[in-house]
């Protein structure tokens, strides 16, 4: 009997990666749930398993790239190869422009760019050797189409993300390697309800009257995305951004 699929996915503990694993997990794969949450992600974990899949835990801060080589090493060594990479990790602080300074310049594009290429970095060598494997990105519609006031950091991150994976994409490619990038609008997740960092309760339920589906998006709408580019299902697509907000960016503000 052939060995499950094995998805890799960061920020796996909360939010869109919480719904990312799960899905995986329901689609078959072997899901390493990781975070530097780690009570969240053992959490994930466990669910996963009580559910009758196939999940570990492994702890790991994306700014490390001594934690993620070993992770990624590892997991390498015992499953063969990702099969899926699900780039999610990632914060969204709020902080205005007289206040951002390079320390917090740094910590932003640190996790949400620079965090990315390091898990691919180290992941994609299996893939090319087995001329497999699908990596989706999470970017922003803030990094796509809109700005966002006292998050130009954040924007300018997520914006980032779109060359990183364009670039990727280019270069993989003919190693059979796929690479592409999702854009979620507003998600109820904790980022998106923190009236410190985002909208609030309050401004969700705003954003909604907004939305031209009427609703703001689930962490499971843009896990189900996630899923899709990275089967079968999505085999000629790479280098592509799916924007998945319910029609926000083309509805008039």
């Amino acid at each position: 009997m052939a060995a499950a699929s094995t998805a890799l996915v960061t920020g796996a503990g909360i939010g869109i990666g919480r719904a990312t694993a799960l899905a995986f997990a329901r689609a078959g794969y072997h899901v390493v749930v990781t975070d530097i949450l780690e009570a969240e992600g053992r959490a994930v974990c466990a669910s996963i398993l009580a559910a009758g899949g196939s999940a570990e835990f492994a702890t790991m801060d994306v700014r490390s790239t001594v934690r993620v080589d070993e992770v990624v090493s590892r997991v390498v060594a015992e499953r063969g190869v990702i099969d899926a990479l699900v780039l999610n990790a990632g914060i969204a602080h709020k902080v205005p422009l007289a206040r951002l300074d390079d320390e917090r310049w740094d910590h932003t594009v640190d996790i949400d760019l620079k965090g990315m290429f390091r898990v691919a970095r180290a992941a994609l060598p299996a893939m090319r050797a087995r001329r497999c494997g699908a990596i989706v990105c999470l970017t922003s519609l803030m990094g796509v189409a809109w700005g966002w006031s006292e998050h130009v950091h954040y924007s300018a991150a997520k914006s980032g993300v779109i060359g990183l994976m364009r670039g990727l994409a280019a270069e993989v490619a003919p190693d059979g390697v796929r690479v592409n990038a999702v854009s979620p609008g507003y998600v109820r997740t904790a980022q998106l309800l923190s009236a410190e960092h985002s909208l609030g309760p309050d401004g969700v339920e705003q954003a909604a009257a907004r939305v031209p589906l009427g609703r703001v998006g689930e962490p499971d709408d843009i896990a189900d995305v996630i899923l899709f580019l990275a089967s079968r299902q999505a085999r000629y697509v790479t280098g592509q951004v799916v924007v998945a907000d319910g029609g926000l960016a083309i509805s008039p503000q």
